[in-house]
């Protein structure tokens, strides 16, 4: 999968290499991530923005940390040729601010919860969700904290 990265409101640092690392890390949790003609876009941006579209999109009028906006069904994903060019698989935008209050009251680093968020939102990409079953959202969070491992990051649902 190839990314489109754009960093906007977001403090200094290599969130690129980061976005990169995580997306490498998915593909190998997620096969289907990992084809080559897939291409997402990760948006690091601002609460307000963040807020703006998921007023506009889900009709949710506050921020949030990360919103996935999917342009394939899974089974299209499935049945994705090698041949072609190339296929947008969605977007993701990642909220600043509330990125950086979540993982300051996890105890853990921006670019921690930042990795786990950008996993979380290509799940949801490649057709995985978490909120129609408690069985789904078992699935989801023990695919994510085997992703996460890979990236040498703790289970971010541990404490629950």
């Amino acid at each position: 999968m190839q990314l489109d990265i754009d960093i906007e409101d977001w403090p200094a640092g290599d969130w690129e290499a980061l976005a990169m690392r995580a997306a490498a890390a998915a593909g190998e949790g997620e096969p289907l991530l990992a084809h080559p003609r897939l291409v997402a876009s990760v948006l690091f941006t601002s609460d307000a923005e963040v807020h703006t579209l998921n007023r506009e999109w889900r009709d949710r009028d506050k921020p949030t940390n990360v919103l996935s906006f999917p342009m394939l069904e899974r089974a299209e994903l499935e049945g994705l040729s090698p041949d072609g060019p190339p296929e947008m698989l969605g977007d993701i935008a990642l909220a600043h601010e509330t990125c950086a209050h979540e993982a300051a009251q996890k105890g853990i680093s921006l670019e921690a919860h930042a990795a786990h968020l950008i996993v979380h939102g290509l799940l949801h990409l490649a057709g995985h969700d978490h909120v129609d079953s408690d069985e789904q959202a078992e699935a989801m969070e023990a695919l994510e904290t085997r992703i996460l491992a890979k990236l040498g990051i703790a289970d971010p649902y541990g404490d629950r």
